[in-house]
């Protein structure tokens, strides 16, 4: 395995570039992380919308959230990849097919996540800042949604660690991704397929586990904050 990664570890890191297209690991964390931050004003949008006093907001929102999480990422892949230009006359390329899907999807989840931590906030949150005069959206702006994305930043950390192990769906569209330069790998060692998936599985393991510990301890931090008194500031 020593001399596996040796040999290997630029390709595994980087794919072919400078003398081709980024791929590897670095394609793989710089998607996630885009996806992540072009999907947060649309997933804070969606989710302001789920918890809108509004019905006629609130509803094709929630029609909205609903529908894009009952539908495997896999096949939104293909859609994106193959039904759609035939159907605009529009070819994207791998990155960009599997970059516009993931923010739609992490803006769904991201939705999700706003709402729930919109709700968890005492209702007199809302109440008291309207009754010193705020609007409904200078309320939530002001006093609501600062709090509520505080509260919520584990979750984001958790998505994005969702997001790093569905970018290995870029494989099947022939994206340079993590898992798809350890494929290539396994096709030019041949006989050491156990070595290079061991040596993928770690990689995910490693930058997963390490998300996830940091979400935790997150978690715990802000938990130990709410839990002294504090008072409302607007």
């Amino acid at each position: 395995m020593i001399e596996l990664i040796q040999d290997y570890w630029l390709y595994f890191l980087v794919g072919q570039y400078p003398n081709g297209p980024l791929g590897g690991l670095s394609l793989t964390i710089l998607l996630s992380g885009a996806a992540l931050l072009l999907a947060m004003p649309l997933g804070l949008l969606l989710g302001v919308a789920r918890v809108s006093p509004w019905r006629a907001l609130r509803w094709p929102t929630a029609t909205l959230v609903q529908v894009v999480r009952a539908v495997p990422l896999l096949l939104v892949v293909f859609w994106a990849y193959f039904f759609l230009p035939a159907v605009t006359g529009v070819k994207t390329g791998q990155a960009t097919t599997m970059l516009m899907t993931l923010v739609l999807f992490d803006a769904v989840y991201l939705a999700e996540i706003v709402a729930a931590g919109i709700r968890s906030l005492p209702k007199g949150q809302m109440e008291s800042a309207r009754s010193l005069g705020l609007g409904y959206f200078q309320a939530l702006r002001l006093v609501v949604l600062p709090q509520a994305l505080r509260h919520v930043l584990p979750s984001l950390v958790s998505q994005l660690v969702a997001t790093i192990k569905a970018t290995s769906l870029g494989y099947i569209i022939g994206l340079s991704e993590v898992s798809f330069i350890a494929t290539q790998v396994n096709t030019l060692v041949f006989t050491k397929a156990v070595e290079v998936y061991l040596i993928l599985a770690l990689t995910y393991f490693v930058l997963c586990f390490g998300l996830s510990r940091l979400a935790f301890l997150l978690e715990r931090r802000l938990g130990q904050g709410s839990s002294r008194p504090q008072s409302m500031s607007f």
